[in-house]
């Protein structure tokens, strides 16, 4: 049956191509091996995709439904009587985000009856949709009395700095664009398509002249051009882009929505982080689509400053509740850190893409720090009660969670729910890349995955326990024998790098190099911008061992971070630790950890569904010792609310 799908849905991209044949003459130099192209049987992620495909999709459905989101659909197309339910005018999205999510299960994990579920959520959406293609049903319902106060009313497109319809679009086109290659069905993508050829009928020059507040609808637009090759769709992305900082065109609205200069000259990522990293993942579609280096360039610059002066240690981003913001350059507050769990998603979808563009596997060491810590923290182990914002530090009576102390089960402003929903079962996405005569391995995860490589079909099967330790086997299956590179990468923190630039170091950096051995015979490589290449004659069967030693690391931080000075931070692998008061007498603030302490790992079947800890001796304020329990960061608040730091005052 699947097999079925994935050749209707070639035979639908082949009429897309024949139709609307242009010769593109740029693109991503390195491709990602398709979602629907891997197997994953790795027993740290497969649980958790299993947990939003078993738990988390249909609560996620189920609070929609409460909340009203499939009624306004249904108001919206006059089906129903009644107001905008809701708090939010992108609350549409979150029905959009969840069918992306449901879409991209139903290619690892094929589900007639959630598949017949969607093709009803779809066709309640389709009510809503207006003749000329318009979706936003907020507007649609009662376009006066907007579902929130800081919305403005008033005619369509009137007010796109707070309106969200243009953000509405985007994770419209992702979710449909996901459906489609998942089944091969055209009934939301038609819906996508309808509402595309409306906004290319509607904006540009000559037409009206504003950008999105919001951004998304930029990579939305660029994956429906993908689809169908209408360049029309990449024109009016680029354009969206390209009139941000022009106050010839529109009122700026300013810093908060990175729309206080032209992105080209933008060298500083301020504002809301969730919208400029959103836009910088356009802005490196554009660079490669178009051969951009103006675009290139704004990207790398913007990506230098995040990474060494605005990131945190768990790939969180975003200093600022206030504007759900990026602070100034080294403002990492801990308590009050925001991190939204959005921003880390939209952070891994922009550095997956300066990887595709660049080959540099320093993106990837920020995709693996954020994916280990900073991303799945947003989630409880159980599928149900979420983070917002991602702090490094909890007191127990700051309400940093949207009023809560803990994690909570839904949220009026839903985004995060819904973005984990649907990253994470994308994330098989990120494992594996081609380029011409060379396979990527980008991160270490059970699975085994089909590609061309060199012209040769080429199955990669990778075993490991990572991240708790270490040791990986890839066993190479070339359809013929032939020569080609397999690049695989050495993580940051195997190279002692905490992050690529000087924002965090390691205390010690003697950490063992890794060791590689092809066929059971060491091999001498090097590493060359984070990766080791081995060019051979690969044939079935060959066998590639990695080992890449583990032991517990002491972080500190720039000393321009004031708020970690004589600070220190513990990781183990890829994995950030804190520790928790419930593992710790409560005296989670009374720790000071000795630099000469003996730190010992322990892998814990048992605890929080299976963790590696790490033990060690501190001293409390009163100069007293006591054993100290640290478990990872993505696992804490899963037993109730209490204190917690990751960094710890350091003897």
């Amino acid at each position: 049956m699947f097999m079925n799908r994935r050749l209707i849905v070639a035979a639908i991209l082949l009429s897309f191509s024949t139709a609307h044949a242009q010769k593109d003459t740029h693109d991503y130099p390195i491709q990602i091996v398709d979602i629907r192209d891997v197997h994953l049987t790795d027993n740290f992620w497969l649980p958790k995709i299993k947990t939003i495909q078993h738990t988390t999709i249909r609560y996620g459905f189920d609070k929609c439904e409460q909340e009203g989101r499939m009624e306004n659909f249904l108001i919206a197309g006059g089906k129903m009587e009644g107001k905008t339910r809701g708090k939010m005018p992108f609350d549409d999205t979150d029905v959009y985000k969840i069918i992306e999510g449901a879409s991209y299960s139903l290619i690892s994990a094929p589900d007639k009856k959630l598949d017949a579920y969607l093709d009803s959520i779809i066709a309640i959406i389709k009510v809503g949709q207006q003749d000329d293609g318009y979706l936003t049903t907020w507007h649609t319902i009662d376009a006066d009395h907007p579902p929130a106060s800081w919305v403005k009313p008033g005619k369509r497109w009137e007010s796109e700095i707070s309106s969200h319809e243009l953000y509405n679009a985007g994770h419209l086109y992702e979710a449909a664009v996901a459906h489609y290659l998942a089944t091969g069905k055209r009934n939301l993508l038609d819906i996508a398509l309808k509402n595309a050829d409306l906004l290319v009928k509607t904006f540009g020059p000559g037409k009206i002249e504003a950008p999105p507040g919001h951004q998304i609808v930029e990579t939305g637009l660029i994956k429906l051009y993908r689809v169908t090759n209408k360049k029309e769709y990449l024109a009016l992305a680029k354009y969206f882009l390209d009139i941000r900082g022009d106050a010839s065109t529109h009122k700026l609205y300013g810093e908060y929505n990175q729309d206080h200069e032209p992105v080209i000259e933008q060298n500083e990522v301020v504002g809301h982080a969730v919208r400029a990293v959103y836009m910088y993942a356009g802005m490196t579609d554009v660079a490669a689509l178009y051969g951009d280096e103006a675009y290139l360039n704004a990207v790398k610059t913007l990506w230098e400053n995040m990474v060494n002066k605005k990131m945190y240690i768990t790939g969180g981003i975003g200093a600022r509740h206030e504007g759900e913001s990026f602070g100034d350059n080294y403002e990492l507050p801990n308590l009050t850190a925001y991190n939204e769990t959005c921003a880390a998603i939209g952070d891994v979808y922009w550095n997956q893409r300066m990887f595709m563009l660049t080959g540099d596997a320093k993106y990837y060491d920020v995709i693996e720090r954020s994916l280990y810590n900073g991303l799945i923290s947003g989630i409880s182990l159980d599928g149900d009660e979420f983070f917002y914002p991602n702090p490094l530090e909890a007191d127990g009576k700051y309400t940093f969670n949207q009023g809560a102390l803990t994690r909570s089960p839904w949220f009026d402003c839903s985004c995060c729910p819904t973005n984990l929903v649907r990253f994470i079962p994308s994330m098989p996405n990120l494992i594996y890349a081609t380029q011409q005569d060379t396979a990527y391995v980008n991160l270490y995860a059970s699975s085994h995955a089909d590609m061309t490589v060199n012209g040769n079909k080429v199955r990669l099967a990778q075993e490991t326990l990572y991240p708790w330790n270490g040791n990986i086997k890839i066993t190479v299956a070339p359809e013929m024998p032939k020569t080609f590179v397999m690049k695989l990468r050495i993580p940051g923190w195997s190279r002692n790098q905490v992050m690529p630039g000087d924002l965090y170091q390691y205390i010690d950096k003697d950490l063992p190099a890794a060791t590689i051995k092809v066929n059971g015979k060491e091999a001498k490589t090097s590493i060359e911008r984070g990766y080791v290449s081995i060019s051979r004659k690969w044939k079935k069967g060959d066998i590639i061992e990695l080992t890449l030693p583990m032991r517990v690391r002491r972080v500190v931080a720039n000393n321009n971070v004031k708020m970690d000075e004589n600070m220190v931070a513990l990781e183990y692998g890829p994995v950030v630790y804190c520790i928790e008061g419930i593992d710790n007498e409560n005296i989670t603030f009374l720790m000071h950890l000795p630099d000469n302490s003996s730190l010992t790992v322990t892998y814990r079947q048992s605890m929080l569904s299976g963790v590696n800890i790490i033990n060690g001796k501190v001293r409390s304020d009163d100069g007293k010792e006591q054993m100290m329990t640290a478990i990872p960061y993505y696992v804490w608040s899963n037993r109730g609310a209490g204190t917690m730091r990751v960094w710890l005052p350091r003897e």
